[in-house]
């Protein structure tokens, strides 16, 4: 059983790394010279990145963020069908393990990419890893909060107020489609921390100060 927590906290660590790359911040580096963090929102999430560096930059942030969530679930389940895994000892239902192992290297890849130990625990507001994981772990969620996400930006052209919409949807779709209780309860806590990360912008939305899609970020 010992070696079995060694794996996980094995398999959470990576998931959290995989999170942790700091997509935004390197780009801004890599492509302007400034630190990201010092800009705009002060996020390093692709919507800094397309007010303060460009479109082409943002849209590369946005898919790798996705895809690092991705990877994090990915690693996991591949993981965990090994040889070495799948023969269990007495008493360890591998899948079992494996349906609570998920959930938690989601939440590894979230808390990665909003707290990334490459830059000080800083980091973005973990909307598209949190689609990253989504995607992973049950296409038709993901594509759920992202038709919620796209239609809510399409209306109102607020990044933030999508990203909201989408965690809610994210929830509700996998608690309504009746997904395991460990996944139910991913959903739930991740959305909470991805709206938490959006406290600035919910004071502005209720302000009616939050910028649109093609306006400047207000400094804060």
């Amino acid at each position: 059983m010992a070696v079995w927590f060694g794996y996980s906290v094995l398999v959470l660590f990576v998931a959290y790394l995989c999170g942790s790359i700091p997509t935004g911040y390197w780009t801004g580096k890599l492509l302007k010279g400034i630190d990201i963090r010092e800009h705009g929102s002060k996020s390093t999430g692709a919507t800094n990145v397309l007010r303060t560096i460009g479109k082409l930059p943002a849209l590369a942030v946005l898919l790798i963020d996705i895809g690092k969530g991705v990877a994090a679930i990915a690693f996991t389940r591949w993981f965990f069908s090994l040889p070495i895994i799948t023969a269990a000892p007495a008493g360890i239902d591998p899948q079992t393990w494996l349906d609570g192992m998920v959930p938690l290297a989601a939440l590894a890849a979230l808390l990665g990419h909003s707290r990334s130990v490459w830059i000080q625990f800083t980091g973005g507001k973990s909307v598209a890893t949190g689609l990253g994981v989504l995607l992973a772990m049950s296409w038709q969620v993901g594509l759920g909060a992202l038709a919620a996400f796209s239609i809510v930006l399409a209306l109102a052209r607020i990044v933030s107020l999508g990203s909201i919409i989408a965690a809610i949807v994210g929830m509700a779709l996998m608690i309504g489609l009746g997904y395991p209780l460990p996944y139910q309860l991913m959903a739930i806590v991740g959305g909470l921390f991805v709206i938490w990360r959006h406290q600035a912008n919910i004071r502005r939305l209720l302000a009616g100060t939050e910028p649109r899609i093609g306006q400047k970020q207000i400094e804060n």
